[in-house]
């Protein structure tokens, strides 16, 4: 069998990182917090995917919450508390997996002290503010941090954007995305799903420039005294209804939609590539599956009609897991490669930075009227706080 330089490339990573981690245990430790945003999308079983890793403690204030989690990942080590575990466990690395943006800059700071490297869950903050002070901790402890940003990696999102490169829908003019659009619609939506679709928007636009964007509450213009606090811990959020648009280089433009609709008729979360030829898409998820329609209409008519993505890889893991398993092994594979040292990844912290960046130029351009030119320098958040 002939490799094609791809699988040649991907196949020699994987033998790297085999002999990285054989020859070297690495020591991970797991935090949640039951009845608080418990171990986020698989943080609790991502350590149990790659050779020579060993989850050795979980900790977790909720009494019966730790209990079913040592049982659920066959360990006789439990804590109370992060600090605790860190403090009595030669740990190399920790995952914290509550998905409420409350108290991570707190973690952080857990994990630094003791040298410890992170894969946590998004988002990663309530404003900028607390996101450039999770940063600076990092820098100044020398650990690493990656985020659940869990399509990013994804192999047919990856080889989609190579192929929009070498011209598969020809130039591309503009990028869509939409919330999941549920009870959630609004700014809830998009501080949690939106996260999702603005990493998306930076892989295949680049770094926007500024942003443009209206926030709506029953149909009116909202003002920052209409702030409030979504269904979990994430800070202030406002408005049912967001259209923001954003500006990235090579005339690219961005946007990101999420509308209040009646129950039951959302589920539009998914981002799409118009381009001069075409049009390629997919739904937001741990498994994307891209298809693409060759139509400078962008509509299916006789001629035309949605495909497959050619030589589409499977995003299943070399390991053998699949879904949500193998966007966590992914992600816990780009921080052994970068732990110890001052390398980047797609999925590290100021990407996921960045990421929240957006998301607060939103609410900073509704509320000023203008564009929001990036980077912010108000770090604040424009809400202000609960």
């Amino acid at each position: 069998m002939t490799l094609s330089r791809r699988e040649f490339m991907i196949a020699g990573a994987a033998a790297a990182a085999g002999l990285a981690l054989r020859s070297k245990p690495v020591y991970a430790c797991v935090y949640g917090h039951t009845g608080r945003g418990g171990y986020g999308h698989g943080l609790d079983t991502c350590f149990n995917f790659l050779e020579n890793m060993h989850t050795v403690a979980v900790a977790d204030p909720d009494e019966k919450g730790l209990a079913a989690a040592m049982k659920r990942l066959g360990l006789t080590k439990g804590y109370p508390s992060l600090a605790e575990m860190l403090d009595k466990e030669n740990a190399h690395m920790v995952s914290i997996g509550p998905r409420f943006a409350e108290r991570k800059l707190e973690y952080i700071s857990v994990a630094a002290k003791k040298g410890v490297s992170v894969y946590m869950e998004k988002p990663i903050a309530a404003s900028l503010e607390e996101a450039d002070a999770i940063v600076d901790v990092a820098e100044k402890a020398g650990i690493q941090i990656v985020v659940a940003h869990h399509v990013r990696l994804c192999p047919q999102v990856l080889h989609l954007k190579k192929m929009v490169d070498e011209g598969l829908i020809g130039q591309l003019l503009e990028i869509r995305t939409r919330g999941k659009e549920d009870q959630r619609a609004g700014g809830e939506d998009m501080m949690v799903l939106g996260t999702h679709c603005m990493y998306l928007m930076r892989f295949f636009g680049g770094d926007p420039l500024w942003c443009t964007a209206r926030v709506t509450q029953d149909g009116r213009d909202i003002t920052a005294a209409d702030k409030r606090a979504a269904s979990e811990p994430l800070g202030p959020v406002a408005g049912d209804t967001i259209d923001a648009s954003f500006a990235f280089p090579k005339a690219v433009m961005g946007h990101f939609a999420s509308h209040k609709v009646p129950k039951g008729e959302g589920g539009r979360f998914q981002i799409t590539l118009h381009g001069s030829k075409g049009v390629a898409q997919f739904a937001i998820g741990q498994d994307p599956k891209v298809t693409y329609l060759l139509d400078p209409l962008w509509t299916q008519g006789k001629a035309a009609e949605w495909k497959p993505l050619p030589d589409a890889p499977s995003n299943d893991h070399m390991v053998g897991v699949k879904g949500t398993d193998a966007c966590n092994a992914r992600i816990v594979y780009e921080l052994l490669k970068i732990r110890g040292t001052k390398d980047r990844s797609p999925v590290d912290i100021y990407e996921a930075r960045s990421t929240l960046e957006m998301i607060m130029a939103v609410y900073a351009a509704h509320l000023s009227g203008a564009r929001a030119t990036f980077p912010l320098k108000d770090r604040k958040h424009p809400l202000g706080s609960l």
